[in-house]
């Protein structure tokens, strides 16, 4: 393994270890403690996605200019560009949705729920598919 692909590995399962841990354990579990309201829940996801999504975007810049320097398996590329485009689309498409409906919930609106959110998780979802398969294909060269 190449000190690119190797760099590329260690950045993406850290990567894939916070999305699962903050994504899929934190996010939910934040509404289910003792006097967590909505808007006290809401106001904590927003900081700690933000701190998320910086780290995120972070992590896919080393994974390009892991690929951009040393040789990587290409199937790793392909994984690990599907991974960076989930990304941008949560950042571009859906994020900007979820913060509105958060900065009204937090002015004391009562909105509905988002059909955002549902897109939101389909992505992370997908998102850590294809991590995943990024790993593998990096670590099985």
């Amino acid at each position: 393994m190449t000190a690119a692909a190797a760099l590329a590995a260690a950045v993406l399962f850290v990567w894939l270890g916070m999305v699962l841990a903050i994504s899929f354990v934190e996010a939910p579990l934040k509404f289910r403690a003792p006097g967590v309201t909505a808007q006290l829940g809401l106001g904590i996801g927003r900081l700690v996605f933000r701190a998320l999504n910086t780290a995120e975007i972070v992590f896919a810049l080393v994974l390009v200019i892991a690929a951009c320097v040393g040789p990587v398996p290409g199937g790793a590329i392909t994984a690990g560009a599907v991974a960076v485009v989930l990304l941008l689309a949560q950042l571009a498409l859906v994020r900007p949705r979820l913060n509105r409906r958060t900065g009204l919930v937090l002015a004391g609106e009562d909105v509905p729920r988002s059909n955002a959110h549902h897109a939101y998780i389909a992505l992370e979802l997908a998102k850590v598919i294809a991590l995943l398969v990024t790993g593998v294909l990096l670590l099985a060269r």
